[in-house]
């Protein structure tokens, strides 16, 4: 055998005993360009992220790939085959496992949209690679975590991390900031509490539908009231609207910023009533207005709960709503949601008699405390947030900003005697510590957002969805299911 090949396998066994110096003699180029690229790797994440303690993993790089004084492949010299299978295997997946905690903590997720509330941006179905370096990954808060899960593990239901060590909000440096219209990925801000068996609704609001002694009671309704940390709570995806400094209002469900109207945003939709004389909306009218099944309700056939509890039929809630003839007839009534494109289509159909926007308000919009009498198409004004900034503080606006003072900065809040205390001291004003957005659906009238559980803190921010890599049609079987018009499609074309 030559010199050159007994080089490459040098590893513990023939080095044992050795100085150090005969060590470095016997080591292979191939074993210096490993650790040369592993330190390269360190000091990238050190400059980065300024964490000293990177520096700790040197000189283990340096024993691993040049003098190997510890015997790190010993529990897989077994001399069972089958021990040694198993050990190869146990190696590869920890470090998949790592990699991809790596990958997915600093760099990208993947995320698939669950909800229609940005149609026909994003898609039900629609997979997104999410890049967390776009604004900046944060740095782990619960930093003992299940790779590639969220905060419960499948099938064992239990939480997919460990609460301690939590650390403190820390965002490394990235490519840019949230900008206004930016398609976002972040934490739901009101997820911090969760009723575990009623979790398609935040706790907050129902806390102020149903009271909090019933919610949280430990029903089997609600189930247990649970905590989640920050980057622990469910990710949503929706358009920032509002960045921080920006004073928003929605005037007839148009948004405005700082007095001016926003601009239009491709495929803007709202719920509409399209009145017909036929059944109309087959699945070939779906599929030429792009829509889903899902997103068609003939209320006609559906039934009503009444002020008084009792059940009225779709019929008779719409000749409440001024629909029918003299006699009584009622033609078949859609609710849809439509963008201005899918508006103009409908409107050339012989048999559609009328198409109306949604006059019914549904939900509590925030702050959840204060009557103002905003509703999800006449809203504010309301002002941003921005770091550094200060606010007055009188009754009249606390509730508006409590949350943000109490639970996202992590005060203590007080009003007594019409006083505001904030950790412990009168308060007249306060100065935010954090930026904070305001994020909306652009399927307006199918978002649960801003409007209803207000602002989105800078430490939810979690990235920017940059392609889809992945779509899929609930409504159809493969392989027709798969929209290949989609795939590797940009979310924010230039």
């Amino acid at each position: 055998m030559s010199e050159d090949k007994k080089k490459k396998t040098i590893g513990y066994r023939e080095l044992k005993g050795k100085s150090f110096q005969e060590r470095l003699q016997m080591m292979t180029v191939k074993r210096w360009v490993k650790f040369i690229l592993v330190l390269l790797l360190i000091i990238f994440f050190f400059v980065w992220s300024g964490a000293w303690w990177l520096w700790l993993l040197v000189p283990l790089a340096f024993d691993i790939f040049v003098t190997k004084y510890v015997n790190w492949n010993r529990w897989k010299e077994a001399k069972n085959p089958i021990l040694r299978t198993i050990a190869d295997w146990v190696d590869a997946i920890v470090f998949a496992l790592l990699a991809v905690y790596v990958i997915n903590l600093y760099f990208f997720q993947n995320y698939k949209i669950p909800s229609p509330s940005l149609e026909k941006t994003l898609l039900v179905g629609d997979f997104l690679l999410v890049s967390k370096v776009s604004y900046g990954p944060r740095e782990p808060m619960t930093p003992l975590s299940f790779p590639l899960v969220q905060h419960t593990l499948p099938k064992l239901n239990c939480k997919s991390y460990i609460e301690k060590p939590q650390w403190e909000y820390k965002r490394l440096k990235g490519f840019g900031n949230v900008k206004r219209n930016d398609i976002v990925v972040f934490n739901f801000p009101a997820g911090d509490t969760v009723a575990s068996n009623f979790q398609q609704s935040d706790y907050y609001s129902l806390v102020y539908t149903f009271g909090r002694d019933v919610v949280n009671s430990g029903s089997p309704e609600y189930g247990k009231i649970i905590t989640r940390p920050v980057d622990r709570r469910e990710n949503y995806v929706k358009r920032c609207v509002a960045i921080p400094g920006d004073t928003l209002q929605i005037i007839d469900g148009v948004v405005h910023i700082d007095g001016q109207a926003a601009e239009d945003i491709e495929g803007l939709q709202f719920n509409y009533f399209v009145e017909t004389t036929a059944l109309l909306f087959s699945e070939k009218m779906i599929d030429k207005l792009h829509m889903r099944k899902a997103d068609v309700r003939l209320i006609n056939r559906e039934s009503y709960k009444g002020p008084a509890g009792q059940r009225i039929t779709g019929e008779d809630f719409l000749r409440n709503m001024g629909y029918g003839d003299s006699l009584g007839s009622v033609n078949y009534v859609y609710k849809v949601p439509l963008t201005s494109e899918s508006y103009r289509k409908l409107s050339a159909e012989s048999s559609v008699v009328s198409i109306k926007r949604d006059p019914l308000l549904y939900g509590k919009t925030y702050p959840l405390n204060k009557e103002n009498g905003w509703d999800r198409y006449n809203y504010g004004p309301i002002w941003m947030p921005k770091a550094g900034s200060t606010v007055a503080l009188n009754m009249d606006n606390l509730p508006i900003y409590e949350r943000i003072i109490h639970k996202y900065e992590n005060n203590k809040l007080e009003v007594r005697d019409s006083v505001i205390y904030i950790n412990d001291q009168p308060a007249q004003e306060y100065t935010f510590k954090m930026d904070y957005y305001w994020m909306m659906g652009d399927n307006r009238d199918n978002s649960s957002d801003s409007r209803f559980w207000g602002f989105v803190p800078e430490d939810h921010i979690v990235g920017k969805p940059i392609f889809i890599w992945l779509s899929l049609d609930e409504d159809k079987s493969f392989p027709r299911n798969i929209r290949w018009s989609r795939i590797f499609t940009k979310v924010h074309p230039d």
